[in-house]
């Protein structure tokens, strides 16, 4: 596969575009296949493009795992601050938060447990307010 960068003679526009190989762009040009995305002309140039030399996976995977540590972090951040704030429940976060939600006399707190998503759903469904947040083990990284 070549990217080229193509210019339309008619009307300046500059874009970027996929061959197979040199030739078949050489070919599709012939039969007049190609046409400017914008006023359809057939007047289509290739224009210089510079090679990119850096190793592009290498870099892009170097940001994913910059992003995913980023996230992680403050996915820990919130972890800990639920930790600090909240009452654990344990795999009975549904019924406690259902004897919060329908106990008026019960004072109301924030808890955080385990709950299967098919739970998670009828709290919802119950007007009970939840959330799911990904959940790290102090033994992660």
């Amino acid at each position: 596969m070549i990217k080229y960068c193509l210019k339309c003679k008619n009307c300046s526009l500059e874009f970027v575009s996929w061959f197979s190989s040199s030739k078949e762009f050489d070919r599709l040009k012939k039969l007049k296949h190609l046409n400017c995305q914008n006023c359809n002309s057939i007047k289509i140039e290739k224009s210089p493009m510079s090679p990119n030399l850096t190793n592009a996976k290498k870099k892009t995977f170097e940001q994913n795992e910059q992003k995913l540590r980023e996230v992680k972090n403050k996915l820990k951040n919130y972890q800990k601050f639920i930790k600090d704030n909240f009452e654990f429940v344990g795999d009975n976060f549904a019924y406690e938060a259902r004897s919060i939600h329908y106990n008026k006399k019960k004072e109301k707190k924030g808890i955080y447990g385990k709950a299967s998503s098919e739970e998670v759903k009828e709290l919802k469904n119950e007007g009970i307010e939840t959330e799911i947040i990904p959940w790290f083990n102090d033994k992660e990284n």
